[in-house]
């Protein structure tokens, strides 16, 4: 039941930070800093910041489906 609940959350949580991420006219990151470009690289410090928050969450994301599948199939 943990793994469920933690699945709805990360998935809320990974619809968030997808829509966060600037697209071709901007995003809601722009609100954030994302506006700025940096001098050195082509994103800002808040955009790869916002990329490394949004991998760690889908890794997370397919790790809760991974043990739900698992849980399913030794209670079956």
């Amino acid at each position: 039941m943990g793994f469920s609940i933690a699945l709805i959350v990360f998935s809320l949580l990974m619809m968030l930070l997808v829509l966060m991420h600037k697209g071709k006219g901007g995003g809601l990151s722009d609100m954030f800093g994302g506006g700025m470009q940096s001098s050195v690289g082509g994103s800002s410090v808040a955009e790869r910041n916002l990329d490394r928050i949004t991998v760690v969450v889908g890794l997370i994301w397919f790790a809760c489906i991974v043990v739900l599948g698992l849980l399913m199939k030794v209670n079956n």
